[in-house]
């Protein structure tokens, strides 16, 4: 599905903001934070009377996925986000109320993952995973989804899991494959407590198959990047996506959204 030309340029444009908006969270102690231009999915948006109201809560995977998905939309739901990344689980306890405010949600898409598996060092900076301390390993990262997604459950909305997409060779602060022991977490978690799962990882793993894997030789050097193959997925040695894997990603998020609209008269 291609986008209209108006939101395919914000996407592309927002594509290089991403990659920030996954770093560090907070400035470390002390820090000076730099500025930093406002993501496009970061905008509040207008409900329009009677339709279902949709909040989708992530990372910037999901920053990267909400304007397509918005659009798809569009006349059909009012698609809303928090007005920030995400983050991991232990953020997610700390501010799922601010998200989910004092309206009705119909459908809450949701996923956590990649922050709770990255490593950081003692001032919260990415590291070699050698050298820092995983934010939340795979049994604190259960217990905190299990009550994450207890609490969604009490707003009596229907739930979607998004599991986590793939971390690539060469990504910093995080371990390849780690992605894949967390969604086996998330899966019987969301398998416990009876919510469906909407397959983004093992989607984008099988896309990852028609493109033979960059070899680490080409790692650019740092702040420089990589020119994307034709029909490029995801970002080289990067968690984020190409507009292209951004557009593919919202195909799957809608569509197990509307699964979740209640029946129509």
């Amino acid at each position: 599905m291609k986008l209209p030309c108006c939101w395919a340029a914000l996407l592309a444009a927002g594509v290089f903001l991403h990659t920030a908006w996954a770093q560090n969270l907070e400035p470390a102690s002390g820090a000076k934070p730099a500025p930093k231009p406002k993501d496009p999915s970061l905008f509040d948006v207008a409900d329009t009377p009677g339709l279902p109201r949709v909040l989708l809560i992530g990372d910037s995977i999901s920053m990267g996925y909400t304007l397509p998905v918005r659009t798809r939309l569009k006349g059909v739901a009012n698609v809303h986000r928090p007005l920030e990344n995400c983050g991991d689980t232990a953020r997610g306890l700390a501010r799922l109320d601010q998200w989910l405010g004092t309206g009705h949600w119909d459908v809450i898409h949701f996923n956590f993952g990649l922050h709770d598996l990255k490593y950081l060092d003692e001032k919260g900076a990415y590291v070699d995973p050698a050298k820092g301390k995983q934010v939340a390993p795979p049994e604190i990262y259960r217990q905190r989804l299990t009550t994450l997604t207890q609490r969604l459950q009490a707003t009596g909305a229907k739930l979607v899991f998004a599991t986590t997409t793939p971390v690539p060779p060469g990504t910093l602060g995080r371990i390849p494959g780690d992605e894949i022991s967390y969604n086996q977490v998330a899966r019987d978690v969301m398998k416990n407590l009876g919510v469906p799962v909407d397959d983004l990882g093992a989607f984008v793993a099988m896309e990852q198959k028609h493109l033979p894997p960059h070899q680490l030789s080409e790692l650019p050097a740092p702040h420089k990047r990589l020119p994307l193959r034709p029909g490029e997925f995801q970002q080289p040695f990067n968690v984020h996506f190409t507009p292209h894997g951004y557009d593919q990603l919202a195909d799957l998020v809608v569509a197990s959204i509307k699964t979740e609209f209640p029946p129509q008269p």
